[in-house]
């Protein structure tokens, strides 16, 4: 299937998940604020976050069970862990992260929402940039 048409189905997906998380739970699909929400002392197992949040770990691995992965990731995992710390320290600068700013703020319309949306693109492109074409 093409790309593109690949890209429309995912979002499609993707707003429908949030959709019905924000109907069945009354609040938005906010991966970080889904986490923090799970990091504190409650049933743990009775969190909608836990169900959510599994189900975003756990479908990549069913995807590879039926494709092959395009991408594979050749970065050390100490690598990756520094840069999902810094993510996670960044989200939580930003007072939250691409999911819930990027899909849930802007369909709302926040003006935070977008400004956030707006500052994170330009530095992953920036960061693109540079380790593609001045680090080398």
């Amino acid at each position: 299937m093409h790309s593109i048409w690949m890209a429309l189905i995912g979002g499609v997906i993707l707003g429908i998940a949030v959709v019905g998380y924000l109907y069945v739970n009354g609040r938005i699909a906010g991966v970080s604020g889904l986490l923090a929400q799970l990091l504190q002392p409650k049933t743990f197992l009775h969190s909608p976050a836990l169900w959510f949040l599994l189900g975003l770990f756990v479908t990549p691995f069913i995807y590879q069970l039926f494709i092959e992965p395009e991408i594979i990731i050749k970065s050390s995992p100490l690598g990756l862990i520094v840069a999902g710390l810094l993510v996670g320290f960044g989200t939580r600068l930003g007072s939250g992260c691409t999911s819930g700013h990027g899909i849930c703020g802007i369909s709302r319309l926040s003006i935070r929402s977008i400004v956030a949306t707006v500052t994170f693109m330009s530095a992953g492109i920036a960061t693109v940039y540079i380790i593609r074409h001045l680090i080398r």
